[in-house]
């Protein structure tokens, strides 16, 4: 039975009855929190939103929102929320992921969601650790990270994964933060109105496992000197008006404003410009600011949209469809 909204939703109207089990703390709760309040402002029946997770503990997501969800298996959260976009291209489709669920065993699943541009969204929680399994190094944890799988630190040089989505030709790429709440309202709507593949990376905090991780990105003493904000059309500058982001032939290069140099020198942001976004991307040196907000976005036909037109040119040429003809193929014969 389709339910009938209400004029408007509020928050409470997403909440579920489950009791919410993540570790006090977790940066979990407030994108919960964020989600909660961005849905009822879309305009979207609540029958008509589904959540798709995978493995891990920001897979837990669909028992807390009043929505119709699904706790996939393993790195497999893409393909079902796939199939379910194809079988109802009408669906408001979220896929919650984290870094070990979406970039290890669930990364070529991931990869072709991208480069196909289902009109779904996809959220990335990164906390650069393995939460659930209780704190082994994880795909995106630096190296020589010391956990409990990497007692002398890990070797593997890790995944950067708005690179990685850049890569794989995704629509929609941005990034931002669980402690930031109304930046990360600001990227959930901006995702949901993209049509095509969204992928946002979240910074999460597991404050039992990797605690601080993230700290100077939004510490309040800090983040103004280390983070970049995105802003269409603006030039890109940070530290509280500081410093800035200029281009030297390829090359981003930090400038001090009160030395000479001027706005009109600097790199203004296009999120249109695919070279531009995957140099942003790649600002993880130690003295260049984090890119946070949106890095890349294009407008291109949806993998549902083409599968569509696809259908409707093979009835023009085909005909009406005939099970029983199908099941008969054009060649039988009859076994004595």
């Amino acid at each position: 039975m389709t339910e009938t909204p209400p004029t408007t939703y509020k928050a409470k109207d997403f909440s579920s009855d489950q009791e919410v089990k993540w570790c006090p703390g977790c940066g979990d709760y407030s994108i919960l929190s964020q989600m909660q309040k961005v849905l009822p402002e879309l305009g979207i029946a609540r029958e008509n939103i589904v959540f798709v997770s995978g493995i891990g503990c920001s897979s837990r997501f669909p028992y807390y929102m009043n929505t119709y969800g699904m706790h996939s298996i393993h790195g497999r959260a893409p393909a079902v929320a796939t199939g379910l976009k194809m079988a109802n291209p009408d669906l408001s489709i979220w896929v919650i992921t984290g870094d070990g669920d979406g970039l290890s065993i669930g990364g070529n699943h991931l990869a072709h969601l991208l480069r196909r541009n289902v009109d779904v969204n996809v959220l990335l929680f990164n906390n650069e650790i393995y939460g659930l399994t209780k704190g082994q190094y994880s795909p995106t944890s630096e190296q020589g990270k010391y956990t409990k799988s990497s007692p002398l630190g890990s070797l593997d040089h890790p995944f950067n994964p708005l690179s990685f989505a850049l890569g794989s030709d995704a629509s929609f790429v941005a990034r931002t933060l669980d402690r930031d709440p109304t930046h990360l309202r600001e990227v959930l709507q901006a995702a949901e109105q993209h049509r095509g593949t969204s992928f946002v990376e979240v910074y999460q905090n597991c404050n039992v496992f990797n605690d601080g991780a993230f700290q100077i990105f939004t510490d309040k003493k800090q983040k103004a000197a280390h983070t970049l904000s995105l802003l269409p059309g603006e030039p890109l500058v940070f530290d509280e008006g500081r410093k800035g982001l200029k281009i030297n032939g390829l090359k981003p290069e930090i400038v001090d404003l009160a030395e000479g140099n001027s706005l009109n020198d600097l790199w203004i942001h296009d999120p249109e410009d695919p070279t531009k976004a995957y140099l942003l991307s790649r600002l993880f040196g130690e003295d260049e600011p984090r890119a946070l907000g949106l890095i890349y976005q294009e407008e291109r036909f949806t993998y549902e949209q083409a599968a569509q037109n696809q259908l409707e040119k093979a009835r023009e040429v085909i005909g009406p469809p005939d099970l029983d003809s199908l099941l008969r193929g054009k060649h039988s014969w009859t076994v004595s």
